[in-house]
This record gives structure tokens, sequence and C-alpha cells, in this order.
């Protein structure tokens, strides 16, 4: 796949996500207008078959807060993260208006051949309710700039890192037992991680399981929960880090606390921009500098 020259690449826009099934590479990135699109790509072999169609598209009114993850979630469903739409302090309330997808986490079914590009999940909470205002393709609410969100392989919990303002940002968990944050609202603008950012918390709000001060680094980049075999101490734990800095840190629930660990600091000399995870349940973390770090034991 070589989209470059429909790319739009310089600050925070480019290729943002992928996601693939066994037919289907779902790619989200910027267009050259700067606007959001989602495509699918048919796989053929070890490339691609030259089929192509657009799933979703969002015009940008900034050139900030894409968000740009895509994850199959545990239920087969496409899983695709919005910021809100950029500028400072989310000026157009995106995240606290479900009648936009900006400022929200968007759960479809793809269907590339049909004669709709995608099809809802019934029970997605705008969906479900015919008497709620909100676009029936979203999942949660009241994010900011979710960089990134993972499931956990074996648990289902889903893991969102999301960037704050000015002062700080923050990890937040959704129990799969709890219906894994179907109808969950984080709430950005309301607040920024466990603070007041101009109101007060919102009905369903999810706060955070942990966050960290600017003072620290200046942008989570959220990771995976740790299922590998390599080291045994990290298992079931959840691994992310600070763009800025390239700290790497750990945080794990146990017993109902909080455990939090520092891996490392500095480790790619700053620019951590994400992460990977292979078939065995080992991490990778990533820099814009081009570096790719498997995740080992000291």
């Amino acid at each position: 796949m070589d989209i470059g020259a429909e790319t739009e690449a310089t600050g925070e826009r480019g290729l943002l996500g992928i996601a693939v099934t066994d037919r289907w590479l779902y790619a989200n990135f910027t267009d050259l207008a700067g606007d959001t699109r989602v495509d699918a790509f048919e796989r053929e072999g070890t490339g691609l078959s030259g089929h192509r169609r657009t799933i979703l598209f969002q015009a940008q009114p900034f050139s900030n807060h894409n968000g740009g993850d895509l994850a199959i979630g545990p239920d087969g469903f496409l899983y695709v993260a919005f910021g809100d739409g950029g500028s400072g302090g989310d000026p157009l309330n995106a995240g606290q208006d479900p009648t936009t997808w900006l400022g929200a986490i968007l759960r479809i079914e793809p269907t590339p051949d049909a004669a709709e590009p995608y099809a809802v999940p019934s029970d997605n909470p705008f969906a479900a309710d015919p008497d709620k205002a909100g676009r029936p393709e979203i999942f949660l609410t009241g994010v900011r700039n979710p960089w990134r969100f993972s499931f956990d392989r074996a648990t289902g919990d889903l893991w969102i890192a999301d960037v704050g303002q000015d002062a700080y940002e923050e990890v937040t968990v959704l129990l799969a037992a709890n219906g894994g944050g179907l109808g969950a609202n984080l709430g950005w603008r309301l607040r920024e991680g466990l603070h007041r950012f101009t109101g007060d918390e919102p009905p369903d709000h999810a706060d955070p399981v942990w966050e960290y001060s600017q003072d620290d680094g200046c942008s989570v980049t959220g990771g995976y929960v740790y299922r590998g075999s390599a080291i045994d101490d990290l298992y079931g734990a959840y691994v992310f880090g600070d763009y800025c800095t390239s700290r790497l840190w750990a945080v794990q629930i146990s017993r109902g606390e909080v455990e939090f660990r520092e891996l490392g600091a500095e480790v790619l000399g700053g620019s951590l921009a994400s992460f990977g995870e292979d078939a065995d349940g080992e991490l990778y973390a990533l820099s814009l500098n081009g570096t790719v770090a498997r995740i080992v034991p000291r």
C-alpha cells in the first residue's frame, strides 16, 4: 500500500492507524485537504488486490487532534478514534457533542462490498435508543486526542491514552465485564484527567485509572497490556509512555489497587510515537526517528 501522494503528513497529520482482518486492510489517514479518511483495501496473497473503498470521511476543522487509531475489537467490529477536531480547549465542544464523530470513538461493521460501506451495531448507544440525540456510529464520547487505544487480548478490556491540554495526561481502562466502555463519557472538555477543566463531571463519566502531570512529560502515547512470555513480572500490565521524554511506564490493577512502575527513561531519545504488539504478545516501542525497539527484560 502506497498512499504517500494522497496523504498530508505535516504536523499531527499522516497515516495514523491501520487495522487488518483476513480479507481487508483498513487505513486511517489525512488526505491532501487535511480531512480524515478511513479506506478499506482488499488483501490478496501477501499484497493487495487493487480493490479499495472509502469507509468513513470526516472533515477536520483544524490541523491537530486527528486521533486516528484503528483496532478490531474482540467483538469483530472496527473501532475508530477521532480527536476533538483541534485548536486548543475544544472550541467546538466536540467532546460533549454526540452529534459529531469528533471527540469520540466509533464502532462499526465495515461492509466494503455492500451498497453501504458499513453497518452500525444495534447496541451502539445512539443506535439502541432512538430517543437519544447522537450519531449511531458512536461507541463512547469525551475524548480530546486519543493516542492510542488497545484491547487486552486476554480480557477484552479497552485501554485508552488521551492527550491532555496544558496540565495532565491520562490513561483510562474500560472493563469488558462492565460493558467495555459502551456509552461511556471520558469527560473532555469538562474534565482534564481527574480535574475540572470547564465544568462538572458529565453523566456516565469514566475517570482515568492513571494520570501524570505535564511536569513529567508532554503527551501520552498509549500501548498494550503485556501478554508475552519474555518478561514474567510485566505480564498483565499496561505499557505506555510519553512522546517527548520517551519514558516507558506500566500500570496494573491488582486486587482493586493501581500499581505503577517506571520501565525506562528516554529509551528512544524522544518522539515516542506508538507501540506494536506481535503474535506472541511481545511489545515494541516506535519513534518518529525511525527506531523500532523491542521491550526486553533488563
